[in-house]
C-alpha cells in the first residue's frame, strides 16, 4: 500500500516549522556574526515562511521535500547540539 501524496506532503509541512526556524536563525548569524541580538525576530518567520512555500511547491516530489526539511532539521538539532 502506498501513503497519499497529502499525508507525505502535510508532514513535509510540518516539519518545515522547525526546518524554517533553523534557516532564519543561521540567516540571522551569516548576517550579524554570533551577537545577533534581536535580529532573529525578522529571520525566523520568513525562513518559516520560506520552508513552508518550498513544502507546498508541486516541482519536487512529495518524498524529495519530506527528506529535505526532514534532513535540514536533523543538521540544525546536531549543528546546535555541539556548537551550543
Amino acid at each position: 500500500m502506498q501513503t497519499p501524496s497529502w499525508v507525505v506532503v502535510s508532514a513535509a509541512v510540518v516539519m518545515a516549522v522547525p526546518f524554517g526556524w533553523g534557516m532564519g536563525v543561521l540567516a540571522a548569524y551569516l548576517l550579524a556574526g554570533s551577537n545577533f541580538g534581536q535580529l532573529p525576530a525578522a529571520t525566523v518567520p520568513l525562513g518559516i515562511l520560506g520552508s513552508i512555500a518550498f513544502a507546498l511547491m508541486p516541482r519536487f516530489k512529495p518524498g524529495t521535500r519530506l527528506a529535505v526539511m526532514t534532513g535540514g532539521t536533523v543538521v540544525f538539532i546536531l549543528i546546535a547540539r555541539f556548537v551550543g
